[in-house]
């Protein structure tokens, strides 16, 4: 990066940070000043509250920057499923369809006969 000709971002930052948090506090109490007053009987909130509440979040789902695990996974899944023959991508396929549409139990190769 050319830091001479990107000189204005250094002021620029501070500013955009500043009015990012803004603009999420405000979003995050106005959301909940709307909904959870008429939905569950809760008190409205000020906006430092919101402030809070949306770092809260931040510390308890957004994972405080670990950033990168997920692709690293989804690349080993990659090489994986790469390996595959394709009767076993089928079973697999077939397998999966069997779990997300509440077809419990073994398929119908993998039962015993009676």
């Amino acid at each position: 990066m050319n830091w001479k000709k990107m000189w204005w971002i250094i002021p620029v930052a501070p500013v955009a940070l500043a009015a990012f948090l803004a603009l999420g506090g405000w979003v995050v109490m106005s959301l909940w000043n709307w909904l959870t007053p008429a939905l569950f009987g809760w008190k409205l909130i000020g906006f430092w509250q919101a402030l809070g509440l949306l770092a809260l979040c931040r510390i308890l789902f957004g994972g405080m920057g670990h950033h990168g695990g997920h692709g690293r996974h989804w690349n080993g899944d990659r090489k994986k499923w790469g390996g595959c023959t394709p009767e076993e991508r089928e079973k697999f396929r077939q397998r999966m369809h069997a779990r997300w549409h509440g077809e419990v139990g073994p398929s119908a190769e993998e039962r015993p006969s009676v």
